[in-house]
């Protein structure tokens, strides 16, 4: 005698299959939303760019109190224009051109900068190194920003007056030929109406004061600028 029939077993796995969809979407909603969410807030990381400041005390903000420095400052103002820059400052007070060379490598690797400033010098002038052995050191240092594919920012400095006319503009020549011969922006004297002043100079008469960083930015700024929309 056959048997009446009923509701098959198939029927049964299939309303399952349903039920189980039903209830799956709206964690898959939630899930793409999540996703979406994550996307939106990692673009700008993406996004962001990296300018690299390799300097020595000056960009170190020594005898400064923390926030205090020009490239602090640097940073706030970038901020307040919503530039998609960020600012890494690698700068040690006490650092020269060699030990800069030996610091640039890492540096480049790990941050993997679109604009490298250079903010070395002024204590391979103090020590009285030999200018063409500071030359060949710049020289290195901008090449191998511009190897990794970073444009290059030289800011200069200047020499106190007692180490004789002949050192001190020979010098700040050198950042005038290694620019041009690399092909880099140049401001020229990064303590341009601070050095030399008590009234911006810490007594030391080599660090600038606090009331002296905004100028130093504001010398910085224009090439900066420039090399930053480039």
């Amino acid at each position: 005698m056959p048997y009446p029939k009923g509701p098959q077993m198939g029927g049964c796995g299939e309303l399952e299959s349903k039920t189980q969809a039903k209830s799956s979407a709206p964690l898959r909603q939630g899930i793409a939303w999540l996703l979406a969410l994550l996307c939106l807030l990692m673009t700008p990381l993406a996004m962001a760019r990296t300018l690299l400041v390799v300097g020595d005390s000056i960009s170190a903000g020594y005898g400064l109190a923390d926030g205090q420095g020009w490239v602090r400052l640097l940073e706030q103002r970038l901020q307040q224009q919503k530039s998609d820059y960020q600012v890494v400052n690698a700068s040690i007070s006490g650092d020269t051109t060699a030990g800069g060379l030996a610091r640039l490598p890492p540096l480049l690797a790990e941050h993997r900068p679109d604009v490298v400033a250079i903010e070395l010098g002024g204590n391979d002038g103090l020590r009285g190194q030999p200018l063409a052995q500071f030359q060949r050191n710049l020289t290195a240092l901008v090449q191998q920003a511009k190897q990794s594919g970073a444009r290059v920012l030289l800011l200069g400095m200047r020499l106190p007056p007692n180490y004789g006319p002949r050192y001190t503009d020979g010098f700040a020549q050198v950042y005038q030929d290694v620019a041009k011969a690399e092909g880099v922006a140049l401001v020229p004297f990064l303590l341009e109406g601070v050095g030399g002043d008590p009234a911006f100079m810490q007594p030391d008469g080599i660090h600038p004061r606090a009331n002296a960083q905004q100028r130093l930015l504001d010398n910085a700024w224009p090439e900066l600028q420039r090399v930053l929309r480039d």
